[in-house]
């Protein structure tokens, strides 16, 4: 059986002056608020779109990694993954950059790495991202 996520969002007013706010339906995270300025000009208090963008990628792409490292026989100690979602006002999304830093007993780096590559492409939200480029920089602690 599928598994839904499910989350609400409000806005009131233009793009440019009005504000909003986002929030998820389990309650794991509070209300978080939105406005134009904070999505594309400066990141004070808020989220954006792209900043929970970038939050799914992370965890997700943690978790593909973790289970294809262990799918080869390498169980990693440790993933520490931080990413990056660019965007400019006009274009949108301009690119998701992905660094991962890991401890994988037994695993040289180019293993590591293209581990990590393939991770990039699987995940489920590096697929639903499709036709956004996402680099991935990856080496072992």
């Amino acid at each position: 059986m599928a598994v839904e996520s499910k989350a609400e969002a409000t806005w009131q007013g233009d793009l440019m002056s009005g504000s909003g706010s986002v929030k998820p339906a389990s309650g794991s995270f509070p209300e978080l608020a939105l406005t134009w300025k904070q999505r594309a000009e400066v990141r004070e208090g808020g989220t954006s779109p792209e900043e929970l963008i970038a939050a799914a990628e992370a965890g997700c792409f943690s978790m593909a990694l973790s289970h294809g490292l262990a799918q080869a026989g390498h169980k990693a100690e440790r993933l520490t993954t931080s990413v990056s979602v660019g965007f400019q006002a006009g274009e949108g999304i301009t690119g998701i950059q992905v660094r991962v830093r890991g401890r994988v007993p037994g695993l040289d780096d180019a293993g590591f790495k293209k581990a990590a590559e393939d991770a990039g492409h699987n995940c489920p939200v590096s697929k639903a991202l499709g036709g956004t480029t996402i680099t991935v920089d990856a080496a072992l602690e």
